[in-house]
């Protein structure tokens, strides 16, 4: 396990501090955290490839012959 030294201002360590405690975590937990999630995300295509299945999933009841009909289609405003 390697380790490593991040600068912040007080200001946004005190917070951090704080809303660690209240988690019952560490504010070393929390960037560990962070950074295995960042370092799994992958590219960015592949965040867009997940993404669009969790949509494509997440669609269970779409008709195609459920459609507006063309005067309604392209109604000017």
């Amino acid at each position: 396990m390697k380790n490593i030294t991040v600068s912040v201002d007080d200001e946004s360590y005190r917070r951090a501090r704080m809303k660690a405690a209240e988690d019952g975590v560490s504010v070393s937990a929390v960037v560990r955290k962070f950074l295995v999630d960042f370092a799994a995300g992958g590219s960015e295509f592949e965040r867009a490839k997940s993404a669009e299945r969790q949509l494509r999933d997440s669609i269970v009841d779409f008709d195609a012959a459920n459609r507006l009909p063309r005067d309604q289609l392209h109604a000017r405003r």
